[in-house]
């Protein structure tokens, strides 16, 4: 048996091509820095937690300008993009961009910027921020969400984007001839 201290090291591209395989959802992060400025990212990396608290969360890079932003903020709101969104996933992506303009949204109950043609959205107050590795876990305890559309969501899988269609909408689109 290994000892559980000792930990193998990996080359980054590696680790990118293995755990490429393991398809995400894309979902744009978003909060306001004022109250007329949005700021907002994009994480692959959004779980569920807990259903009681109900608390969910996701991962960012310790380089991200963002995340400051967030945590100052204090609240968030995560936006499961479509897969009809890919370009507005590369625009939340740019940095040093102004990655709002041209997007639609509305603000939330909790002040934060809930993207036009999103899948759901979830609206969050910040629980817990653990710094763990190279990345930081964001914990975030839910105050609203919704379904906002039946669109298929954005997939990202072996280094590209992509969408979901179930097994059950494939046999429903081929007897209804679509």
């Amino acid at each position: 048996m290994d000892d559980p201290n000792t930990a193998q090291v990996f080359e980054a591209r590696y680790l990118r091509d293995v755990l490429g395989n393991f398809p995400t959802g894309v979902v744009a992060v978003t909060t306001m820095v004022t109250a007329d400025e949005p700021a907002g990212m994009v994480v692959g990396s959004f779980t569920s937690v807990s259903l009681d608290p109900p608390l969910v969360s996701f991962l960012v890079d310790r380089s991200s300008t963002t995340l400051p932003k967030i945590l100052d903020a204090g609240r968030f709101c995560a936006n499961a993009l479509a897969s009809d969104q890919e370009w507005l996933c590369r625009q939340m992506s740019k940095r040093g961009a102004d990655r709002f303009t041209g997007v639609k949204w509305e603000q939330s109950e909790y002040r934060n910027p809930i993207l036009d043609g999103v899948v759901a959205w979830v609206d969050c107050t910040i629980e817990k921020t653990v710094e763990l590795g190279d990345h930081f876990l964001v914990v975030g305890r839910i105050q609203d969400l919704t379904v906002a559309s039946v669109k298929r969501p954005l997939l990202f899988f072996r280094g590209g984007y992509g969408d979901y269609t179930s097994t059950a909408q494939l046999l429903l689109d081929s007897h209804l001839g679509r």
